[in-house]
């Protein structure tokens, strides 16, 4: 997302244990000093800001700042991902890959091992996975059936989500969705499944919809090995939005998906990570918060959590909590 991750952040995040996907298809590669446009951005009117993003992902791709993106990262000892969407993997990944890049993402709203394409020979994952020689990271998908075919590709993970993000309208513009839980359960149960045959372990990514510690705890006993954070991400002093975020499809030319959203600046990258915290809303220190849930309910990694009993409970966030909303005005 390019209001979250910019080369800089990407480093930061890599010393922090996590990995930044920089966005191939988004502004960083498409103007030299991309600081201004984000200035444009986060000042503009929200009635005039969606043509602003059309106009400004306008720009063509540069092929040469893919190469030095890529190193601008690498050059500082930092792990490097990058995404790039379907119909530009083939121009893009090779420029990527050679520049040195550690993960290749393939990213859009739905994903498939089975495109249509108007070229002679459409984007074939197998293929691409031989052709790069570095773990490519498919999605977004939220199915049993569609995550298993992927795996079948050859991928190295999955990307599970569509539409829950913060700044994502795909549910209200096209109407289609799978509620967060219930696809990570469905593609973790895939996962499971391509496991038991294949003796290879795919890892599951949650994928939008992520915004306190109590999100990815769920979503990691939902079976997820790892989530994508952005609005999180988008509010802390690292990222390049300006404390605004929007998505990937938001500056799609004919049929906008999403929204720039105000998001505001929170804290530090490193202390929404790690702490300390003073906030009681879960929205930092999100891997304290998950230790912690860890540990409650008796796991000692990641793995064992996946065995984590769920329960539907609606009101388990309201349940004898008056005196908290009287408080808060809610």
């Amino acid at each position: 997302m390019d209001a979250v991750v910019s080369p800089a952040f990407a480093v930061k995040l890599s010393e922090l244990g996590g990995l930044g996907v920089l966005n191939l298809d988004g502004l960083q590669t498409r103007y030299e000093d991309p600081s201004s446009i984000f200035s444009e951005i986060a000042e503009s009117p929200k009635e005039k800001v969606t043509a602003l993003l059309q106009k400004a992902y306008t720009a063509p791709v540069k092929q040469d700042l893919i190469g030095r993106r890529v190193e601008e990262i690498k050059d500082t000892g930092a792990r490097c991902a990058v995404s790039v969407i379907p119909a530009n993997t083939k121009r893009h990944a090779p420029v990527a890959a050679e520049a040195g890049t550690d993960v290749l993402v393939v990213q859009s709203t739905v994903t498939t091992a089975r495109h249509h394409s108007r070229s002679a020979r459409g984007l074939i994952f197998s293929e691409l996975v031989k052709e790069v020689s570095i773990p490519v990271i498919v999605g977004n998908t939220v199915s049993y059936d569609v995550a298993l075919e992927i795996m079948e590709e050859g991928v190295s993970g999955i990307l599970v989500g569509v539409g829950p993000g913060a700044a994502c309208t795909s549910r209200e513009v096209l109407g289609i969705g799978v509620p967060q839980v219930t696809a990570t359960i469905d593609c973790a149960a895939a996962r499971d499944e391509y496991f038991r045959a294949s003796g290879r372990y795919i890892p599951i990514i949650t994928d939008g919809g992520i915004r306190t510690g109590g999100d990815v705890c769920k979503a990691v006993a939902a079976g997820a090995d790892a989530v994508m954070l952005g609005t999180p991400f988008a509010q802390s002093k690292e990222a390049p939005g300006l404390g605004h975020n929007w998505g990937m499809a938001t500056p799609d030319a004919s049929l906008p998906r999403g929204t720039r959203i105000a998001v505001g600046v929170k804290a530090s990258l490193k202390q929404i990570l790690f702490g300390p915290s003073s906030l009681t809303d879960g929205t930092m220190n999100l891997m304290g918060a998950l230790r912690v849930s860890i540990g409650m309910v008796g796991a000692q990694n990641l793995r064992e959590m996946h065995d984590a009993d769920l329960v539907l409970a609606p009101s388990i966030k309201t349940e004898g909590k008056l005196f908290q909303h009287a408080d808060t005005g809610s």
